[in-house]
């Protein structure tokens, strides 16, 4: 069962500010979560309501999964000494 991947205005903000390098290994991540949204790395972020962090080196990707519509909300991605703030 695959999952749709969406992603927010503001993610897609924060994508194209990456560097090409560090884009396509984030963008590889978000891709890997269609087929696999809860991988093994990933954890639920404490202060949110159902937020999922999964970690691409030193860049992380904030996401929200909706398993009734199948889709994975890309909210947030970025340097990880950015992105919680």
């Amino acid at each position: 069962m695959s999952y749709r991947i969406d992603i927010a205005a503001p993610a897609q903000r924060q994508l194209r500010k990456l560097d090409p390098q560090a884009r396509r290994r984030v963008q590889a991540a978000i891709e890997l979560l269609s087929e696999e949204p809860r991988p093994p790395a990933a954890k639920m972020l404490a202060n949110s309501d159902g937020a999922w962090r999964v970690r691409v080196g030193d860049y992380r990707v904030i996401y929200d999964i909706e398993d009734d519509r199948l889709v994975v909300l890309v909210l947030a991605a970025g340097h990880r000494r950015e992105i919680y703030r």
